[in-house]
């Protein structure tokens, strides 16, 4: 049961709840066992370096997003600061894209839960001679749970994901370390060492390549940003949410560089350590495996799959509470309707739950897809997507910060939002040129696109409608610049 009438979301977040939003977006315990392995595909050995540059590209994205939330505090991230400082069309245009993000990114964490948790059943004897829909039926449960703790107290949720997440990366790194030490040590299989060739693009391989290989590291940084929505829910929102969100862009670029560079060292930098590298099935899983022992390739498999159903709850969360603040200011008494009892958007968790079933179904009936297919195709389209509104989100911290006629930054500073445009645009540029000639790869931009066309469909075809929300943000105590 809900209550339309509530007046708005409870406030009983701290910093660490905060942060564990974003860290369970960002989900570093999945995005190390599964994402390095595209980018290796277009770099080869060069890993670390792409996961360098998508570190640079994040944490000068990650300034206009701090700025942005020390001055404004909205459920709706996106959607309110982008709508405050450049106006309520591009305000409703980026927020409809984040919630895509977030969609196509709950459908991304939801397969990868079922492909580990169906692994995890069984390397330890409790499901073997799996069907073809394994994946399916543990997302599917993974998908499920989410929907419960989303309901949940944000407070229970977030602890939770924190938790999780912490355990899962402290057991990651102590592989990593235990990994590093056998390499130096020359004790290693193989007679492999330490090869700082990883930091070094492979001869013939252009700057332009190396480009597409940085989104699958955006991919893996995407979510740092997920604290946002809790502005409304945190006690101390203009202090709490900047650190929150730029401590977690911080960790994720060391623990990224990092862990991948071990990673590619583990498996080898010749041509048949790459392949085994991007062939494996849980990167830190099969090195836990093949360095210390099986047991701890089968822990690893558990938290990351752990690790994916954080982030798919993340996920719901986050694109839950952006639904609810758009519905709230179009006056949708569904959408903006809160818990009596929970004091959470149940209405807009629903909706955003159906939608990323939804997605999976059709994909799977429809295109044949695999879980592990629709895992690839959602984290292209949702970056994508990303990337997009991430330029938007700075270019609005470019005119609030330094062409608002308040001064609110020194000069010189306005060299970081511009390097991060560029950044993006570059990147996003490199994944759409020159286009996919065929296959499955040829939809994902299109899709991408179709998601941002329609909510630029929507804000023109709609004038009263977006007038009447440019009214409600305008309004909005939480949108009150800081002074």
């Amino acid at each position: 049961m809900t209550d339309s009438g509530a007046k708005g979301l409870v406030k009983n977040l701290n910093i660490w709840e905060a942060i564990g939003i974003s860290v369970a977006l960002m989900a570093p315990s999945m995005a190390a066992n599964i994402n390095p392995q595209g980018t290796a595909t277009t770099v080869g050995r060069a890993v670390p370096v792409a996961f360098a540059l998508a570190t640079i590209g994040v944490l000068l994205v990650a300034y206009g997003f701090v700025r942005l939330t020390q001055n404004f505090h909205h459920a709706g991230s996106v959607y309110g600061f982008v709508g405050a400082t450049t106006g309520p069309r591009s305000g409703v245009v980026a927020g409809w894209g984040l919630i895509g993000t977030y969609i196509f990114y709950g459908c991304v964490t939801s397969m990868a839960a079922g492909i580990f948790g169906a692994k995890f059943l069984d390397e330890i004897g409790l499901w073997n001679n799996q069907p073809d829909t394994a994946g399916f039926l543990v997302g599917a449960i993974a998908l499920v749970l989410a929907y419960f703790l989303a309901i949940a107290p944000a407070r229970n949720g977030t602890r939770l994901l924190l938790t999780v997440e912490a355990v899962t990366v402290v057991l990651i790194l102590i592989t990593a370390f235990i990994v590093l030490s056998k390499l130096i040590g020359g004790t290693a299989p193989g007679g492999l060492g330490v090869d700082w060739s990883v930091f070094s693009i492979p001869k013939g391989t252009g700057g332009s390549t190396v480009f597409l290989g940085v989104v699958f590291g955006f991919l893996s940084f995407a979510g740092f940003e997920a604290a946002a929505t809790l502005g409304e829910e945190a006690k101390n929102p203009r202090k709490d949410i900047p650190r929150a969100m730029l401590g977690t862009a911080i960790f994720g670029g060391v623990y990224f560089v990092f862990v991948t560079a071990v990673e590619v060292m583990g498996f080898g930098t010749s041509d048949a350590g790459v392949k085994a590298f991007i062939s494996s099935g849980s990167l830190m899983g099969d090195l836990g495996t093949t360095y210390i022992g099986s047991w701890i390739g089968t822990i690893i498999t558990l938290g990351a799959a752990v690790s994916a159903f954080g982030c798919a709850l993340a996920c719901v969360v986050g694109a839950s509470r952006m639904l609810f603040a758009i519905g709230r200011d179009s006056g949708s008494s569904a959408l903006s309707s809160i818990s009596a009892k929970n004091g959470t958007p149940t209405a807009a968790t629903r909706m955003i739950v159906g939608a990323v079933a939804l997605i999976i179904i059709l994909w799977a009936l429809i295109g044949n897809a695999k879980p592990f297919d629709i895992f690839l195709g959602s984290g292209v389209i949702g970056t994508l997507i990303l990337v997009a509104v991430y330029v938007l989100a700075t270019i609005g911290a470019v005119k609030f910060l330094f062409f608002s006629g308040v001064k609110r930054a020194a000069s010189w500073e306005i060299i970081i939002p511009i390097a991060g445009l560029i950044v993006l645009i570059y990147t996003l540029y490199r994944n759409v040129i020159p286009f996919p000639a065929s296959g499955a790869a040829r939809m994902y931009p299109i899709v991408s696109a179709i998601w941002l066309l329609a909510g630029l469909v929507a804000v023109w075809a709609r004038p009263a409608f977006t007038k009447k929300l440019g009214e409600k943000l305008l309004a909005d105590e939480n949108l009150s610049a800081a002074r």
